[in-house]
């Protein structure tokens, strides 16, 4: 098994943990622990296993984090609707538990060995083409994760990966299902077509129609609400230039950073497993003997390469690469530090069975100089302080904010511009009124009829606004002069659209009754063996060409009647049918059982979810 994931490091295993790593998975969301006690701690119930709230706070903030990542700099919490958060976080959460019983059930496992390998093998854990804890715990920290909790996930992740997997690979079509998609996919038809455009000059709207408009739909005609606020600004960098750091502190630092540099160990093993076939004496004695084949001369990998139950490793000699601390089994990385260059272990007993365990090579950590680091060092010492400092500041404006009758005295107190934006409406606007959270703040009811200054809203993690409406706009009605063109233009599409439609089923018709005029053959487009994905041709042209009946014979086409999004009105004529007769090459024959078994699978595995979901006992608090 893992030798299938060395030698597939770039499929569906790599791509779901690098996914995993860019993109934070929506149904993710856990605790390695679960809260015992009542339901009181609990979210669901699914087959009697408990879906905490823990593990549903975690699940909403992942998807939270989730829509920031893919939105950036265009994420606004305050679109985010948290009860529906919440439900979309405990249906994934559900689902994951079902498909989780569901691998349990069907027999699927993904051991220890299998996660270390698969971890010391993800490039997002490297650095330098080998792997890094340092960069690893990074990575899974910013991800919201331990250690302990990331191997759960990960581990979770692969059995829903096999079960997914097992599915959808069993899944076959046969050959007539295949021809018979193929000569579909293959097949293109004869067809004309002929536009009757909407003519917006070829129409008069009245004045008197625009007014009768006018007053029928006067509430469609109003100004929109507005507001023009005035806030104050606080910003985190204003602070950087009014703190300072002393050597003590960063010498200090500096040790700690030093100490956390961990010394990389090559490890090699042979593995000898404790199974059903083969109990722990016999596992033991198997060990015991390997063990006294090394002592005696043999060569450690040679014999790892026969003997050892590690595939993955076994290719290599035993080779598992350069690791640091906190990556294997404790009883394993006890013993593999416990080594010197070259010896063998003893043998050690881990939950996968009994280890040799060579130590191979190791990397002593670089120690930087302190001056070095000291750029680095007091960025961090001084931004520690001045989060603080900012903390603090956002409290000061608030409270001040929140007595204060408007922005003037919060402003004087702090040394601050007040500043001012818009007009703009409930939709927003650019600059500081984009922001939605500034936007419902603008034209809440605190704001707009009791006159009071906002709380401080964060714009982003280094920018804190308090805002106060300046000026309220309230809607008026427009006059008639200021909308007229707009309702002119409305009126002249509709009435061209309408006048198109008739006008093309009219000539529908007449063409229904018997095609004979020289001059409208002229003008019609004329497309032979044209396939589903034509080019030039509007969609809802090609759809409707391929919807339609089979004409009789070339002398009897069908005609049908399309409508386009413009207005206009398109008359089409199909004239043929081109069955592909030819045979399928063995690749086109591939390409199509693989495109079709896919979809099969994909279908077979939306079936048996909907299956678990209906036979399971779920109960939600």
């Amino acid at each position: 098994m893992l030798q299938n994931i060395r030698d597939n490091s770039q499929s569906w295993i790599a791509k779901t943990i690098v996914g995993l790593i860019v993109v934070l998975m929506a149904f993710t969301g856990f605790e390695a622990i679960v809260n015992s006690g009542s339901n009181r701690n609990n979210a669901a119930l699914v087959n009697g296993a408990e879906i905490t709230l823990d593990q549903l706070t975690q699940a909403a903030d992942m998807q939270r984090r989730q829509l920031q990542q893919q939105l950036g700099k265009d994420f606004d919490a305050s679109l985010l609707d948290d009860k529906l958060l919440r439900e979309s976080a405990l249906k994934g959460l559900i689902d994951r538990q079902l498909l989780l019983q569901g691998a349990a059930d069907a027999g699927f496992a993904f051991s220890d060995a299998a996660i270390d390998q698969l971890i010391l093998l993800t490039p997002e854990f490297q650095v330098d083409g080998q792997f890094n804890a340092d960069r690893f715990d990074q990575v899974i920290r910013q991800m919201g994760f331990d250690r302990l909790r990331f191997r759960q996930m990960l581990r979770e992740e692969m059995l829903i990966g096999q079960l997914r997997a097992g599915l959808a690979g069993s899944a076959f079509v046969t050959d007539a299902e295949i021809k018979a998609f193929a000569r579909l996919d293959r097949q293109t038809r004869d067809f004309a077509y002929l536009t009757v455009v909407a003519d917006r000059a070829a129409v008069s709207v009245s004045d008197e129609q625009v007014e009768s408009f006018y007053k029928e739909h006067e509430a469609r005609f109003m100004t929109p609400e507005q507001v023009t606020l005035e806030y104050v600004e606080l910003k985190k960098d204003a602070f950087f230039d009014q703190v300072d750091v002393n050597e003590d502190d960063l010498q200090a630092l500096y040790q700690k950073e030093i100490a956390n540099l961990a010394e990389q160990r090559q490890a090699a093993h042979i593995l000898v497993e404790v199974n059903a076939e083969q109990d722990e004496a016999k596992a033991r004695t198997k060990i015991e003997q390997l063990a006294e084949r090394i002592a005696k001369g043999e060569d450690f990998a040679a014999l790892a390469r026969d003997f050892s139950a590690d595939t993955g490793s076994a290719a290599e000699g035993g080779d598992l690469g350069f690791a640091g601390p906190g990556v294997y089994d404790p009883a394993f990385e006890e013993a593999l530090y416990g080594l010197q260059l070259q010896e063998v272990s003893a043998p050690v007993r881990t939950e996968f069975g009994f280890h040799l365990i060579k130590l191979l090579g190791v990397q002593a950590p670089e120690v930087p100089a302190f001056a070095e680091l000291r750029e680095k060092l007091e960025r961090e010492l001084k931004t520690q302080q001045v989060e603080q400092r900012f903390v603090e500041a956002v409290k000061q404006l608030e409270d001040s904010a929140f007595e204060a009758s408007d922005l003037h005295q919060p402003a004087q107190e702090m040394d601050l511009a007040v500043l001012s934006v818009g007009p703009f409406g409930r939709e927003g606007g650019e600059g500081l009124a984009a922001n939605r959270q500034v936007v419902q703040a603008a034209f809440s009811a605190e704001l707009l009829e009791d006159g009071a200054n906002s709380s401080a809203i964060e714009l982003d993690p280094s920018t804190v606004v308090v805002v106060r409406v300046k000026q309220h706009l309230k809607p008026q009605p427009q006059a008639l002069v200021d909308v007229q063109l707009e309702i002119r233009q409305q009126l002249e599409a509709e009435q061209a659209a309408k006048q198109a439609e008739e006008l093309a089923g009219q000539q529908l018709e007449a063409l229904r009754k018997g095609f004979t005029s020289q001059d409208q053959a002229q003008a019609w487009t004329i497309l032979e063996a044209a396939g589903r994905a034509q080019e030039g041709v509007a969609p809802a042209i090609l759809q409707a060409v391929f919807r339609m009946q089979r004409p009789q014979s070339p002398e009897q086409p069908v005609f049908t009647q399309v409508a386009l999004s413009n207005g206009d009105q398109v008359l089409v004529r199909l004239n043929g049918v081109n069955d592909d007769q030819g045979e399928l090459q063995p690749q086109e024959l591939a390409m199509y059982r693989q495109f079709l078994a896919s979809r099969v699978g994909q279908e077979d595995f939306a079936a048996y979810r909907r299956q678990l979901q209906a036979s399971a006992e779920i109960e939600r608090f």
